[in-house]
């Protein structure tokens, strides 16, 4: 089990600088007062071979208490994000969301319930979010390697300080358009009403074909062919999938949530994603500049009268998100590039090898373009 710490280089890093909005001081979704990110990378060889692990996100740190108002979008639902019947209900999170692999969604899930139990005096709801992407090509899978003991580290190991990236937690086995994948990050900074808000994003990206691969316009994938940097696959797989979590402190209803999980396709999209017919992708989008329940923070979320107990909610209009649109659409789009530039080259199960996106190749190709 291991926990990388070292920065890894990231798109700005390299010179290549997309969108019109900021991002905040990490350009990741810690950017978000309150939010926080663990991760638990487990990689060994022996008795298995395991590149796998897990990521937590927590939208504040007493979510189960003090709840956030969220919702869900699914591109292509041929994957798995579980509690979502609870959340299309409520439009309430309740607890941290965990991303993973596909086999061991049900271990996240139990250890998540335990822990809310044994660690936080319980959840308000045991439907807890845990999504995945499949990582089979380069993890042995079939070993169900992850124990509780890794969803604990992932959840105690949070903070709000810069998110790991690439070949990290739930992303650690993950394939991107043909690349190395892996998790990713980013944010922006906005302004709506004279007021300003940061929007996040984070992603598991294992999804996307080479020839498909864009940045910032420019078709990287098509001057990067197989005899330059090899394919992992013999063939092109049929199936693919991306998790996209944004956040945001900008004071959202459930509706105007699911807006925002919307308009990841278009961030996904700008990126050469298509949500194929076998893809999962699936997005979720919470506020966490509204408290949903009055008894977590009465100072903030006071009944309008005492006496009909009534909860008054200062919210955006719906006609004023389009900074906020923007802000996703960004966040997202430099999320799935940071976590193809964060990630090393892999070699996993069976000799299977996902090669890293080459920098110098992207950035020649950027600047062939820009020129």
């Amino acid at each position: 089990m291991t926990n990388p710490s070292l920065p890894k280089p990231r798109l700005r890093d390299l010179g290549i600088v997309l969108g019109e909005f900021q991002p905040g001081p990490l350009n990741a979704i810690t950017d978000i007062p309150g939010v926080l990110v663990g991760q638990c990378t487990l990689i060994q060889d022996t008795p298995a071979v395991v590149r796998t692990g897990v990521t937590a996100i927590i939208a504040r740190l007493d979510i189960h208490r003090d709840t956030a108002y969220a919702a869900y979008h699914s591109l292509n639902g041929i994957g798995e994000m579980t509690g979502i019947p609870f959340l299309e209900e409520t439009g309430l999170l309740t607890s941290p969301i965990l991303l993973t692999n596909t086999y061991q969604v049900g271990l996240a899930h139990e250890a998540l319930a335990r822990y809310g139990s044994q660690k936080q005096g319980g959840f308000i709801n045991k439907l807890s979010i845990v999504a995945e992407t499949w990582d089979g090509w380069l993890n042995d899978i079939e070993s169900f390697p992850l124990t509780e003991e890794h969803v604990v580290a992932a959840l105690e190991s949070a903070s709000s300080g810069p998110v790991a990236e690439g070949n990290t937690g739930g992303g650690t086995g993950m394939i991107g358009y043909e690349f190395k994948g892996g998790t990713g990050s980013s944010s922006r900074c906005v302004e709506i009403l004279g007021n300003a808000y940061t929007v996040g994003a984070l992603v598991q990206v294992n999804h996307g074909h080479r020839q498909h691969l864009m940045v910032g316009g420019v078709p990287v994938g098509r001057r990067i062919s197989e005899d330059i940097v090899p394919t992992p696959w013999p063939s092109q797989p049929i199936s693919s999938s991306i998790i996209i979590v944004i956040g945001t402190d900008a004071p959202l209803l459930p509706h105007q949530c699911r807006r925002l999980a919307q308009r990841a396709t278009i961030g996904l999209a700008r990126t050469g994603g298509f949500g194929f017919a076998t893809s999962g992708d699936i997005f979720l989008a919470f506020s966490t500049g509204v408290h949903p329940n009055p008894k977590a923070r009465p100072e903030t979320a006071p009944p309008a009268d005492p006496t009909t107990g009534l909860l008054r909610l200062d919210v955006l209009p719906d006609f004023t998100l389009d900074s906020l649109v923007i802000g996703v659409v960004e966040a997202v789009e430099e999320s799935i590039l940071n976590a193809l530039v964060a990630a090393d080259t892999m070699i996993g199960f069976e000799g299977h090898t996902a090669y890293a996106l080459p920098h110098d190749l992207l950035v020649k190709a950027w600047k062939a373009y820009e020129r």
